[in-house]
């Protein structure tokens, strides 16, 4: 089956995929999280979902890709950007979360994983 992201449940299953992702409450709602923090929320814009990114991967994901990666001044100086459900780079898409992950695991979760993607 090809990986695709059209709706949250897409988000949710891959994240959940991961190791040790468990899902959570996140501001009232359930989203993907490990160790306590979220990978993804279904954020506030229909069509979206939030992903939570590294600041300079941020600005780099919104430059080379605004059909997929966008902001509203919500999420404007924070360590997150919205995802259109859809890309055609879903790929792409699952590397943002697979980071997340890492950026949140600790050191044997990172050493069983291997490198940041």
């Amino acid at each position: 089956m090809a990986l695709t992201f059209d709706n949250w449940d897409d988000v949710v299953a891959f994240a959940c995929a991961l190791p040790d992702v468990e899902m959570l409450s996140f501001y009232g709602t359930p989203c993907p999280k490990l160790n306590g923090k979220a990978l993804a929320s279904p954020g506030r814009e229909p069509g979206s979902f939030a992903a939570m990114c590294q600041p300079d991967e941020k600005e780099m994901l919104l430059e080379t890709d605004p059909d997929t990666f966008w902001q509203t001044p919500h999420y404007e100086g924070w360590h997150a950007l919205l995802v259109r459900y859809g890309s055609d780079d879903p790929e792409r898409v699952a590397d943002v979360l697979r980071r997340a992950w890492w950026d949140r695991a600790k050191k044997a979760q990172r050493q069983a994983f291997g490198d940041r993607p």
